[in-house]
Order: structure tokens, then sequence, then C-alpha cells
């Protein structure tokens, strides 16, 4: 059996600093890590339990289908944060018939993330 210890998202951007802009800027993601120099260098940020890294850079954007999944303690206030840094909502907070409350904005390249909070009294907060 494989022992993983830690994992990371890689997105190679087509334009990667405007990629590091939104997920440092203008998401506000912490860095856990730089390495290499110029414009491809690659910078890894804190993303909860994982790692998303931007590095390298590809001449198409990373694969249709791909999305990232981010939970965060208020959707509104995230709503709030993210117009106010100018980032473009694709769809505002709302609760979904399965419990979670759901926004959805993209990065740069088309990556659809969605900002999600578990309400309090969702299944997924407590064990069965």
């Amino acid at each position: 059996m494989v022992q993983v210890l830690s994992s990371r998202t890689l997105l190679h951007p087509t334009d990667p600093e405007r990629s590091r802009a939104f997920y440092g800027e203008a998401l506000g993601l912490a860095v856990y890590r730089e390495f290499g120099t110029g414009p491809e260098r690659g910078t890894v940020y804190f993303l909860g339990g994982g790692f998303l890294e931007v590095s390298g850079r590809s001449e198409t954007p990373p694969t249709p289908g791909l999305q990232l999944w981010l939970q965060v303690a208020d959707a509104a206030a995230a709503h709030r944060e993210l117009q106010a840094a100018g980032v473009e909502i694709l769809r505002e907070p709302r609760q979904e018939p399965w419990g979670l409350i759901e926004m959805w904005i993209s990065d740069p390249d088309g990556v659809r993330i969605a900002i999600v909070e578990v309400p309090a009294d969702h299944p997924l907060r407590h064990r069965p």
C-alpha cells in the first residue's frame, strides 16, 4: 500500500504572473514555498490540508473539467472579500439541495473553483 504523506495540485498556467496575482493577491492564499527564478518560477500555496503549486508555463489552459474545491468558514464573507478584490463571481453563494453553500469563481485560465461552506448542521460535520 502506498503511504501518502502530503499532496499537491499542480497548475501550469498560460500566464504564470497573472495566475500568481490571482491566487496570491485576489484569493489571498498564503505562500508555503517558492523555488526557481524568472517568470516560470514555482510558488506553492497553502490550500487547507494540501497545497497548490503554480509553476512552469503551458501553451494551453489546464485540462477541461479540472476544478478546485475550497472550503471556507463563511461563504458570504468570502463573497464580499473576493468581490472587493475584483474577482469575477460566476455564481453567488447559495444553498444546494445537498445542503452545502456553494459559490463559483474561476482562475485566469478558466479553472473553476467552488468556494464551499459546510453549515453547522450538515452531515459532513457529524460522524454517523
